[in-house]
């Protein structure tokens, strides 16, 4: 009897501890859903009315990656859109089953060549945004994380931070002042037919996807598509992009060296641009993943917190104030979003609220506790320009994006926020 009972509980046991550690296995799922307007909508690349679109080069989508480990599920989910707010987002996140909503990151592509999210007023208050075109992209993007979590199978991971080379990006005014690092998440299947192949490729890089932008009479997710389409051919799997610190002004590398006629230089603004741009940036972040080691069954962890803005800007408030998508004011001429640090495996997250000029992006990566740093710019909302207020209306070339920012405060917040939450937060392994 006590030979049995002694094997019996040895049993149970081993048991035990074969179900605790199937539970604890990284499971990674993706999905995708096209948000393309049909009819066509006219496109907008920032305040202002929208303008026509007869033509469309490529698809709009919202791409899902959902990452699963014991009790743990968090969400990162790309929209081809200008913004993306809180206000939209939250509708999407109680649409969502199975991950707590805090947990769940909605962030903009920034594409210049979409609907208008922001449902921006005229002088007059009036709004163009189709309102029922955004509530049905709320229901995709739903659509595209549930899918993704019914398909979460065990994956590992392979993660990476190096430059990106070649003509991507460039500093509108300052030619050099931006960030080339490029981060790359690839997830890989460990069992089953698909094991070894990528479930799905996350990259993380600060451009401006205006190549082609508004004024063309094209809706188009820009370089963004051809990326896609270039990862989702080479490496297999579902390709996501999350824009960085981009702000003030990042954007696409379309120079040429001389005109037509040789009379100075000129851009490139096609769709021929957004494919060598695009496929550039996306074979640049395969090469930059093929070197990772694979991480077997890392640690995932999500943290969120509550940050507040002062509205300082008279336009802002406006603009806030008579949007038909009603934000609301806890407090007079006060915003709030989400903040969120996420630690997957040895890379540590940060979510950027807006659009943060270089310095500030250099800044937070350098206080956050890993060698593989990650900022998700245009995340959990779309507040406009954040830039430091050493630099707010300090000189004439920032004229543009100190006036469409909330103020001069909302970098120097954002940052004590985050690098607070850095140091509260474990460090990643």
């Amino acid at each position: 009897m006590k030979k049995n009972a002694i094997c019996s509980t040895l049993f149970i046991i081993c048991f035990l501890s074969l179900s605790a550690a199937v539970g604890q296995t990284l499971k990674v799922g993706a999905a995708l859903r096209v948000i393309t307007p049909n009819p066509l909508l006219p496109v907008s690349g920032g305040i202002g009315t929208p303008k026509p679109s007869t033509q469309k080069k490529g698809d709009l989508y919202a791409r899902a990656i959902v990452f699963e480990k014991g009790t743990t599920r968090i969400a990162i989910v790309n929209v081809d859109n200008l913004g993306w707010s809180s206000i939209l987002g939250n509708k999407s996140r109680a649409l969502i089953k199975g991950i707590p909503a805090e947990n769940i990151l909605i962030g903009a592509t920034h594409t210049h060549s979409a609907p208008d999210a922001y449902a921006f007023p005229d002088a007059s208050g009036k709004s163009y945004a189709d309102l029922k075109y955004l509530d049905w992209c709320v229901q995709q993007i739903a659509d595209a994380v549930n899918e993704a979590i019914s398909k979460l199978e065990p994956a590992a991971l392979k993660i990476a931070v190096d430059e990106a080379k070649g003509k991507i990006a460039y500093n509108y005014y300052a030619p050099a002042l931006y960030d080339p690092r490029c981060g790359v998440i690839q997830a890989i299947a460990t069992t089953g037919s698909r094991q070894g192949k990528a479930i799905a490729t996350l990259v993380n890089y600060a451009v401006h996807p205006e190549v082609i932008g508004s004024g063309r009479g094209i809706l188009s997710p820009d370089l963004c598509g051809p990326l896609y389409d270039r990862i989702e051919a080479k490496a297999g799997g579902i390709a996501l992009f999350m824009n960085g610190t981009q702000g003030g002004m990042v954007t696409a590398d379309t120079r040429l060296e001389y005109g037509k006629e040789g009379e100075g230089q000129k851009e490139a603004n096609t769709w021929d641009e957004c494919i060598r741009i695009g496929e550039l940036l996306a074979d640049e972040a395969l090469r930059i993943v093929d070197k990772a080691a694979v991480l077997p069954n890392p640690d995932i962890y999500c943290a969120a917190r509550k940050i507040e803005f002062p509205v300082d800007s008279q336009m802002m408030r406006f603009i806030l104030k008579n949007s038909p998508l009603k934000f609301t004011f806890e407090k007079e001429n006060i915003v709030s979003t989400q903040l969120n640090l996420l630690n997957i495996g040895p890379a540590q997250i940060l979510t950027i609220p807006g659009e943060a000029l270089p310095n500030i992006g250099y800044y937070v990566k350098r206080n956050m506790n890993t060698r593989l740093p990650f900022l998700f710019g245009l995340t959990n909302d779309a507040f406009g320009y954040m830039l430091t207020k050493v630099d707010f209306n300090s000189f004439k070339r920032y004229e543009y994006v100190s006036r469409t920012s909330l103020g001069e405060m909302t970098a120097e917040i954002y940052m004590e926020q985050a690098i607070k939450l850095v140091k509260e937060s474990p460090k990643p392994q």
